[in-house]
């Protein structure tokens, strides 16, 4: 071959190498979305035993297509407390056999045969088939998930074309007496290594440098002595990515990072080990033998099935050998509520986000309810907890609305965006409510400092008042922790009718004001509270509100009241029958 002809074959060969890294990509970020949130509840929630963790592992692997990106989700589960070290490492040796999949769908291109179905499955056939089905749901048929599965199928046929690409433009190389050369070196099991984990740690992805590998053995030119080193090498350039996400993050995510990378490098070890050491005994005459793409498929699971029915019986061994590595410090580590590693799955970041905001807004429903109870009777120890309850939301505000923002730059599916408004819309007037607990504790301090103790009556009335506080809290936090959208409609016809109660105590303290019954100094104590209880209300109302509008799409809550109270919407009539409800509930006792 002449210069011109190398030229046109490299450019043919980094066109198809683009082509399917573009692919994987896309194809396996559709399949994160499509999986969505759910991911989280799978992983965290269900991998209680380490067979659980291990099919999981394998699972989840399987259908993202990246076991990168399941390891640097489980590093980020471990680093904000929802996993623990044990639950972790049963889920990283799962996902090891749940990468090798991919191997086995680009090993279609070794099919051989003269029949219609072995044609039908060849890339040659199957990928434009594949493609025109993605086109079609991508580009003619409406819904989100639709257009996910039709770009995971584009993704497919971009890989599947690249890859034919790459085994075309290669095909030279069989010829070539150097190339032949570079790969017998190979057959160095610490040559081979290195190259595999260099290769697979600058493409960040075991199944994508598998792939390559696959693509060179169309040539003709990868003998199994080379093959099976490669392969040891790219499961362990694979532990980059999580290596990299674990850097700054808790010591027990570093461990995590640690683990997947140890079980890569002891089965490499161990295998190498026996394996070589039995070859001074044994003649392993297939070594010499070119491999095919199913070869590597083959090579790759058996491989990492046996490291991990290896390594899972010494799992705790592992677990002890990292937290020497990376022993407990002296001091306290700072708590991570929210991970930014978790950023690489928007989907499962959102759902993360939406927990957190679910613990800001028990918090602030406690603090509420502690505060209401010291206005009965005041105690110093529940005051300073409503005050750590108050910090507390703070602290979740400031977390949870800078981790929000960054989500947003993020490729998100409908419903994760629909949260995602949602929290962010409504994590302002959850933190007022729990501002609005500590003036009601204050209000309460301030009562027991001067000896302040309302009348039969006006106490008689703030515990209507306070009752009907209690219960819009707690429809309030059912409304954001499930977006239940039920309940966030009984939000509002609540939030009027406390502003009814609250305009008749004001009324009834003026009339005793009036008659000598009451004085100046305790009315400026019941106007902080019911200030206090009405601005709570409020605030309710907006999560309410704000719930129902994002999930129609509109943000306009203020000219969705004033429709719902004039009667203009069609849920005015529910609305109108709720107010008479909840009206009819809250009853002042009748003055003396």
């Amino acid at each position: 071959m002449n210069a011109t002809d190398y030229i046109l074959q490299v450019i043919l060969l980094l066109g198809g190498l683009a082509l399917f890294l573009f692919g994987m990509d896309i194809m396996g970020k559709a399949l994160q979305r499509t999986a969505g949130g759910k991911l989280q509840t799978v992983l965290a929630k269900m991998s209680s035993t380490v067979w659980k963790g291990c099919i999981l592992g394998l699972a989840v692997t399987a259908v993202i297509q990246s076991s990168s990106a399941t390891t640097v989700m489980v590093v980020g589960f471990v680093n904000s407390g929802i996993m623990s070290l044990q639950q972790a490492v049963s889920v990283i040796l799962g996902s090891n056999i749940g990468t090798t999949v991919t191997g086995w769908i680009l090993s279609l291109s070794g099919l051989k045969g003269d029949s219609f179905i072995i044609q039908l499955f060849k890339p040659d056939t199957l990928a434009p088939i594949i493609g025109v089905v993605g086109i079609i749901l991508f580009m003619f048929i409406k819904g989100e998930k639709n257009k996910n599965i039709g770009t995971i199928c584009l993704g497919f046929m971009a890989l599947m074309t690249g890859m034919k690409l790459m085994g075309e433009s290669m095909g030279f190389l069989e010829k070539e007496p150097w190339f032949a050369k570079l790969m017998i070196s190979f057959s160095n099991p610490i040559l081979g290594i290195l190259f595999g984990a260099v290769l697979t740690a600058i493409i960040q992805s075991s199944s994508a440098s598998i792939g390559i590998l696959q693509g060179l053995t169309i040539a003709g030119t990868v003998p199994f002595g080379s093959a099976i080193p490669i392969i040891l090498g790219q499961n362990i350039g694979t532990c980059i990515t999580a290596m990299l996400g674990a850097v700054g993050a808790s010591r027990n995510a570093r461990r995590a990072a640690t683990l997947h990378l140890l079980n890569k490098v002891v089965g490499a070890v161990l295998f190498t080990v026996i394996f070589y050491g039995l070859e001074l005994f044994v003649d392993w005459k297939f070594l010499a033998n070119d491999t095919n793409a199913v070869d590597i498929a083959i090579i790759h699971t058996a491989y990492n099935v046996a490291v991990t029915l290896v390594l899972i019986p010494a799992r705790h061994l592992m677990i002890k050998a990292v937290c020497k590595l990376i022993p407990d410090a002296k001091e306290e580590e700072k708590e991570v509520l929210l991970d930014e590693l978790l950023l690489a799955t928007p989907a499962v970041a959102v759902q993360r986000t939406h927990e957190i905001a679910g613990i800001m807004v028990e918090d602030a429903r406690k603090a509420m309810e502690l505060a209401m109870g010291l206005v009965k009777q005041y105690d110093a120890k529940v005051f300073d907890e409503v005050k750590a309850l108050e910090d507390k939301t703070d602290h979740y505000e400031d977390a949870i609305g800078s981790y929000l923002l960054k989500l947003s730059n993020e490729p998100l599916a409908v419903e994760e965006n629909r949260i995602l408004n949602t929290l962010l819309y409504s994590i302002a007037d959850i933190e007022r409510i729990g501002d609005h607990a500590m003036t009601v504790a204050k209000a309460a301090r301030e009562m027991h400092n001067k000896d302040i103790k309302f009348s039969q009556q006006a106490n008689a009335e703030l515990d209507v008042l306070m009752h009907a506080i209690s219960e819009i809290v707690d429809r309030t936090v059912t409304t954001y922790q499930n977006f239940d959208y039920d309940e966030a409609k009984k939000v509002e016809p609540r939030e009027q009718v406390i502003d009814s109660l609250v305009r008749e105590i004001k009324s009834r303290h003026v009339r005793r004001l009036r008659e000598g019954l009451c004085t100046v100094e305790y009315g400026f104590v019941l106007d902080d509270l019911l200030t206090a209880f009405e601005r709570t209300a409020d605030h309710c109302s907006n999560v309410a509100v704000e719930t129902l509008q994002v999930a129609e799409g509109k943000l306009e809550a203020h000219e969705y009241l004033n429709a719902l109270k004039a009667g203009e919407l069609e849920e005015s009539a529910a609305f109108a029958k709720q107010f008479a409800k909840y009206k009819a509930r809250y009853v002042f006792p009748d003055e003396n």
